[in-house]
């Protein structure tokens, strides 16, 4: 848990680090992120991680929250619009101010409990273990982005394993989510760490195999890139399709970009 938690804590740092550097214009660029500016990425983040730090510190009103936030979608609102609504007046480095206090205090809390401890969320409850896992994703992901619109390339994550890892677990889920029949069996899985050393998942396998940078993977998972701007390979049928459609995160089927459209400072 505390490996979980400094990688988590380290990630959110990186990318509130960066946003001290955006300038007023900055702030108010659209990514390739659904148009998204990086406030809007960094509201969405805030939101998520204020509702985060209620689920391990104050049941009760995470549980309020969530049934608010469950009525102001089924009324139609995106949740884009609730986070801005929710952060309505305040600039980007108020926003950025306000985010690492309490991104500070959930890392905190977190690291105070059993990895197999479960907390409440949006969808079925999480060990506490993945539930980090799961920040540092989004924050990384979300993070992208914001590095992609300045065209810049962002460093080694020390997280980048655990998205990894969780972008393999998440095959099955892939093809549930949409109510596809789950291939069998599940691609071999052997990634390039940015040291050179391998990470592997599953039984070794030429035939039913996705291989190739870590970082591209991870790219890929969170969908931040088309498998064709990376530089993986796939063999199998599990793997085309997986490759095809691959969401590591939870929520409604999405679809990632279309070849070409995310290509910059990968």
């Amino acid at each position: 848990m505390k490996t979980n938690c400094d990688d988590l804590l380290g990630e959110y740092r990186a990318l509130a680090d960066l946003c001290d550097t955006l300038t007023p214009a900055q702030w108010q660029t659209q990514t390739d992120f659904y148009g998204w500016t990086p406030w809007d990425e960094i509201a969405h983040l805030a939101y998520f991680d204020e509702t985060a730090l209620q689920a391990a510190t104050d049941v009760a009103a995470f549980a309020a929250g969530k049934q608010a936030l469950s009525q102001q979608m089924a009324g139609g609102a995106e949740i884009s619009a609730v986070a801005r609504a929710h952060f309505s007046g305040v600039d980007g480095p108020a926003l950025v101010a306000r985010w690492r206090r309490n991104h500070e205090a959930l890392v905190a809390a977190l690291a105070l409990l059993d990895p197999k401890a479960r907390l409440p969320w949006y969808g079925p409850d999480m060990s506490a273990r993945s539930f980090a896992t799961a920040r540092l994703m989004e924050t990384w992901a979300h993070g992208q982005d914001i590095w992609d619109v300045l065209g810049r390339t962002r460093g080694v994550s020390p997280g980048l394993r655990h998205i990894a890892h969780l972008g393999v677990t998440t095959y099955g889920w892939t093809f549930v989510n949409r109510q596809l029949p789950v291939p069998q069996p599940a691609p071999y899985v052997d990634l390039v760490a940015p040291d050179g050393s391998h990470w592997r998942w599953g039984e070794p396998s030429t035939t039913d195999c996705v291989t190739g940078p870590a970082l591209d993977f991870a790219l890929l998972v969170t969908q931040r890139r088309h498998r064709d701007d990376t530089a993986l390979h796939w063999s199998g049928d599990g793997a085309e399709q997986w490759t095809a459609i691959a969401q590591c995160f939870a929520g409604s089927p999405a679809d990632g970009p279309a070849p070409g459209v995310r290509g910059r400072a990968r």
